[in-house]
């Protein structure tokens, strides 16, 4: 164990003739809640002087760093505010709106088109202007096909009870158009009476049948 350092007795006046000190060194001097590696901080205003024999100082402060954080930051200026772009999504549906309803009317005629059935025959009749006939004479025989009002194709044919046919002929009706004239031409020649019919043949898109009687008479 290492015994303080003694000094001689330094002499106080004629009253302290036996009066003796022990000065300990400055490491040998601590207090009861002094611990090892405590902060030593300067009383303000008193000027610190380095010890000669004793420890070492060190002195610990905020630092720049903890003075650059207390420094007042200041205030970032406003940003300036972007142009408003144009409005392209109006313009957008401005063309869009009229292209949507356009479309929808033409897909609504085409299902209406579709949808509904196709050329149907509702009637047919056939009649004759003059239903008695002479010598040398030509009778025109007209037939009637009333139908649904739609396009299509007809197909049909003529035939006589003196054995002749005129085989399938065929005709085109137009849209809205609800009546088709059929027209047959026959003419008569000889001496003589005969009982004359002609029938009229529908054969697509329905099969119909009218038939017109004549008589033909010739002395």
């Amino acid at each position: 164990m290492t015994t303080p350092e003694e000094r001689p007795p330094v002499s106080r006046g004629e009253d302290s003739d036996d009066y003796s000190a022990t000065v300990l060194a400055s490491h040998w001097i601590q207090g009861p809640d002094t611990l090892t590696g405590a902060t030593l901080v300067d009383a303000p205003g008193v000027p610190t002087r380095p010890e000669a024999l004793g420890p070492t100082v060190l002195r610990f402060g905020p630092g720049v760093t903890a003075a650059l954080a207390h420094r007042p930051r200041p205030a970032l200026s406003a940003l300036p505010t972007p142009p408003a772009s144009p409005p392209r999504g109006r313009r957008l549906r401005r063309h869009v709106l009229p292209a949507l309803v356009v479309s929808a009317v033409l897909l609504f005629l085409w299902w209406q088109d579709h949808r509904a059935p196709g050329l149907a025959v509702d009637r047919v009749t056939v009649s004759s202007a003059d239903r008695a006939v002479g010598c040398g004479r030509t009778a025109d025989i007209t037939g009637v096909v009333r139908t649904n009002g739609r396009e299509g194709t007809l197909a049909y044919r003529w035939e006589r009870n003196d054995g002749t046919s005129s085989g399938p002929l065929h005709t085109t009706v137009g849209r809205g158009q609800r009546l088709a004239r059929l027209s047959l031409r026959w003419t008569f020649q000889g001496r003589g009476r005969f009982p004359a019919t002609a029938t009229l043949h529908i054969l697509s898109p329905a099969t119909r049948t009218a038939t017109v009687r004549l008589t033909y008479t010739c002395r």
